[in-house]
């Protein structure tokens, strides 16, 4: 029997040196770059895809309340495109609390028209017939079941916004020269009828809010989105937002530097809105 002879190659295990990472420092035209690129996605998400949002009145309390600070969704209720096709698009439902343009401008202190974002609920879709019984928003016949709503009670009790339109609204009361005009030609025996393409919005907080009773409808193409949630809330009083000037704003900074923690309203932090 022939015996096989095996040759074993020893292993070399001395120590290889070790590799020289360099370090490759950003130049600052990297550095630029890498700036704007985080500020051309942000400026195309708050553009295109949502929308900071503040408070300034209370015409929605208590859903939402003055210093309340929104992100809102700015794709879902806007027009389908082709160039999104993945997104789900919809269009706006009674209920949903919608950011818009009002359809009225209001006058600066220059006397020129000046077009305001709003928050509101909306209570009527195209097709919709409406009418207020005593405080109670009845749509197609149905009294809605409105836990948001302020309730109307003897104390607030107002005949021509309590028991809209049975009183027609006149400039007197606070509506426009041109809803006064028009409000008549969508009156249907004791309802108003929604027209096609148009929206009827009221505040939560029904007997101190500026809406559709006093303005009339709101075009589909003045709907700007719905807010997903409230992301930072600071008492604010609804006078702020009436002042003007480098010193006002100055001073209002220099209060909530100093009153951050204090005066911000933790427990609304990240609060979904219905």
């Amino acid at each position: 029997m022939t015996r096989k002879n095996t040759t074993s190659t020893a292993t070399d295990l001395s120590p290889q040196p070790a590799a020289v990472q360099e370090r490759v420092e950003e130049t600052p035209f990297e550095a630029v770059a890498g700036i704007c690129n985080v500020l051309v996605i942000g400026l195309f998400i708050l553009t295109f895809l949502a929308q900071n949002f503040v408070i300034p009145s209370g015409s929605m309390e208590k859903t939402l309340l003055v210093g309340d600070h929104l992100l809102v969704d700015r794709v879902t209720l806007a027009p389908p495109t082709k160039w999104m096709p993945l997104v789900r698009y919809r269009e706006p439902r009674r209920g949903d609390v919608i950011v818009f343009l009002k359809p009225v401008p209001d006058l600066d202190a220059n006397g020129q028209p000046q077009y305001l974002y709003l928050v509101k609920r909306l209570i009527g879709v195209p097709g919709d017939h409406i009418h207020l019984r005593d405080g109670i928003v009845i749509v197609n016949g149905v009294a809605q079941d409105e836990p948001h709503a302020q309730p109307t009670t003897p104390d607030n009790f107002r005949d021509y916004l309590d028991n809209f339109p049975m009183v027609p609204m006149t400039p007197d009361m606070g509506a426009t020269e041109a809803w006064s005009v028009a409000m008549p030609n969508f009156i249907e025996g004791a309802d108003l009828a929604v027209p096609p393409g148009m929206y009827f919005m009221m505040g939560d907080n029904r007997h101190n809010s500026l809406d559709s009773r006093f303005w009339g409808f709101v075009p589909r193409a003045n709907i700007v989105g719905r807010p997903l949630f409230n992301y930072w809330s600071f008492r604010t009083p609804e006078s702020e937002y009436e002042k003007t000037g480098a010193a006002s704003n100055v001073a209002w900074l220099a209060h909530v530097a100093l009153h951050f923690f204090t005066e911000t309203r933790w427990s609304r932090t990240l609060h979904v809105i219905r």
